[in-house]
């Protein structure tokens, strides 16, 4: 964009949605703060990305309120690796990743993101689902992957945008979503807030 002043407030910490944005010439300024992410008893993955997503959304624009801050649309996400309708979060331990990265082994598994829009009463969502086939994994390439520490932190314990791209054979959807912030769909939602010069008419 032209005009180098903030268009939008960021609800996120992730350097990966900070650098996307960058990316696509979205000027924003971060807002700091954190919500519960704990999945809910039998929540289906679509609703949690979905909820979680409209949750930082909503907090995101009680700060600005709170805050007193300037007047602008606040943009959250939530991006969750799903197989057999099971979300596989973060791992907890190099143990954790490597049952993790072993489950996807040579499978076809989703990656889910969630985009939410909130300014001035009115909130908006959308939802991006990528199909990522993982090739088939010998216990020494996970352990080789592991101990380069990427999978740290990453939901599915890996990241495309890494050395995990190694690991993957095809993806059919959004590769900016795999990432946490699928663009196509981010820029669309926020030319409904009038956020200008996103998309040529």
């Amino acid at each position: 964009m032209k005009d180098s002043q903030p268009v939008i407030y960021l609800a996120s910490q992730s350097s990966r949605r900070k650098q996307l944005l960058k990316q696509a010439g979205i000027v924003f300024t971060p807002l700091s703060g954190s919500i519960d992410e704990t999945p809910k008893k039998n929540e289906l993955p679509q609703d949690y990305v979905v909820r979680v997503a409209l949750e930082k959304a909503h907090y995101g624009w009680s700060t600005v309120k709170e805050q007193a801050l300037a007047s602008m649309p606040v943009l959250a996400a939530d991006t969750t690796v799903v197989l057999d309708n099971k979300i596989l979060g973060k791992p907890t331990d190099n143990y954790h990743a490597y049952e993790t990265l072993r489950a996807l082994s040579g499978r076809t598994h989703q990656v889910m993101s969630s985009v939410a829009v909130s300014h001035d009463g009115h909130i908006d969502t959308v939802l991006s689902v990528t199909r990522v086939q993982m090739a088939r994994l010998c216990d020494q390439q996970i352990k080789r992957y592991i101990s380069s520490g990427e999978s740290e932190g990453k939901a599915g314990s890996y990241a495309i945008q890494g050395l995990g791209a190694t690991l993957i054979k095809r993806i059919e959807g959004s590769y900016s979503g795999v990432m946490g912030l699928p663009l196509y769909e981010t820029t669309i939602l926020l030319k409904k807030f009038a956020i200008a010069n996103l998309l040529p008419d």
